[in-house]
């Protein structure tokens, strides 16, 4: 085991961790959203009027919850490629 290797892992597990912290919080109001819309068009397919699909706030914020999320999983996702890297490395 060498000092690149230990220093792989240290960096790897930091960043996962910071990936997923960065992704929980955004994911969640994401998908609260998203949960929100299925129900409001629910309820305007069962009252009968036509749905308008211009962009809306929730829209947009929708957009930017799901790229904060993208971003930390990919931060994520480099750590866990230093752990792995770590684990070849000798």
């Amino acid at each position: 085991m060498g000092t690149l290797s230990l220093v792989s892992w240290a960096v790897g597990i930091l960043l996962i961790a910071l990936g997923y912290s960065r992704a929980r919080g955004p994911w969640a109001r994401y998908r609260s959203l998203k949960a929100q819309d299925a129900n409001i068009a629910r309820y305007e397919a069962w009252r009968g009027g036509a749905r308008d699909s211009s962009t809306t706030g929730a829209s947009v914020a929708m957009e930017i919850f799901r790229r904060q999320a993208r971003n930390g999983a990919a931060i994520a996702i480099v750590g866990v490629a230093l752990v792995i890297l770590g684990f070849l490395v000798r």
